[in-house]
């Protein structure tokens, strides 16, 4: 039997009940050329599924890994067919706006491969990767490269702590929603003194 999904993953849990690894296919796909879907949510819930018995971990990490770069390929012709034309005018409506995009841009193009990699990681980011690659010229080889390694390190990572909570969640979460407030404290504290040191720094040079 599958365990009661805590906090956020609980709506996604008629999904997987019907549709299974369809659920997780499309979702993370569609999620990774900009339409907002919670594709990395429902990633964790099919290896929580999976870690209870309900699914196979392996057929949700190939399923989600395969949808995770052909999201990205299609996000990334996107941007090399439209470009930022087609950016400012359609990318509104999956939350990409101009000033968004141009911000993204240029971090994209100051870092290059290493953003492709890391974007996984990082909400917003993950969405727009292919279609900021794309619009910025990167090979697509190039771009295919990290974005393989980007995928698989994040599926990799999600699928193993999902299915390591398995029937477990429910405690596990309840835990960490107890100590969150405590986590987000010493972050804010540690980026107020990564700011601070920057500003020093600034105003000593």
């Amino acid at each position: 039997m599958a365990p009661p999904l805590p906090g956020p993953l609980a709506h996604l849990a008629p999904l997987l009940d019907h549709y299974g690894y369809l659920a997780v296919g499309v979702l993370v796909f569609v999620e990774d050329f900009g339409v907002p879907a919670p594709g990395e949510t429902i990633l964790i819930a099919a290896a929580v599924y999976a870690g209870a018995g309900q699914l196979n971990i392996l057929a949700v990490g190939l399923i989600a890994l395969v949808a995770a770069i052909a999201g990205d390929n299609v996000g990334y012709l996107i941007g090399r067919s439209g470009g930022r034309a087609f950016v400012h005018r359609w990318g509104r409506y999956i939350f990409l706006t101009p000033e968004r995009f141009h911000r993204a841009e240029e971090f994209f193009t100051r870092n290059g491969g290493k953003v492709v990699t890391i974007a996984r990681f990082i909400e917003g980011l993950r969405q727009a990767n292919g279609i900021i690659a794309g619009t910025t010229g990167m090979t697509w080889p190039r771009f295919l490269a990290f974005n393989t390694l980007g995928a698989t390190l994040w599926v990799g990572l999600w699928s193993a702590l999902g299915y390591a909570a398995g029937t477990d969640i429910g405690p596990i979460y309840q835990q960490v929603t107890r100590y969150q407030t405590y986590v987000l404290i010493g972050l804010g504290v540690l980026i107020a003194a990564l700011i601070t040191r920057h500003l020093l720094r600034h105003r000593t040079r």
